[in-house]
């Protein structure tokens, strides 16, 4: 499973640059949002764990929630172009982590994996799809 890995997260992200808006899939943009958040989440408390394998697989899980995420955003939307930046910064790091690659120090990863989160942070945000924090 793990070997398949890099081709899973190369797949979702070499077409990067085609993204386009298409027809949205009954899942919500929320609810990809929220993937793509626990994703990110996950991934760095990983990272602070030592565990690269979870790292990577969450990256990839992350990878794949934006390009979704992209391919949801309208074309007439207004905060489509910036999110889309984001959102490409998500996968952009995402494809560091697998390109240090497994056999690295976990710590190598976390870098990357936290600009990964922090560019899924600024996206939510964008797209108004934050949620209150409840205290």
């Amino acid at each position: 499973m793990l070997a398949a890995l890099p081709t899973l997260l190369f797949s979702l992200v070499s077409d990067q640059s085609t993204a386009c808006a298409t027809e949205p899939s009954s899942t919500s943009l929320q609810e990809q949002g929220d993937g793509l958040m626990k994703n990110v989440e996950e991934m760095v408390a990983h990272g602070g764990m030592g565990d690269g394998k979870a790292i990577i697989h969450h990256c990839g899980e992350a990878a794949r929630y934006a390009e979704t995420m992209i391919k949801q955003l309208s074309a007439s939307d207004s905060r489509r172009d910036d999110a889309v930046i984001s959102l490409n910064e998500v996968i952009r790091q995402c494809r560091r982590v697998l390109d240090i690659g497994i056999h690295a120090d976990p710590g190598q990863l976390l870098n990357p994996a936290t600009k990964a989160r922090a560019a899924a942070q600024e996206s939510m945000k964008l797209l108004g799809l934050t949620k209150a924090k409840k205290s």
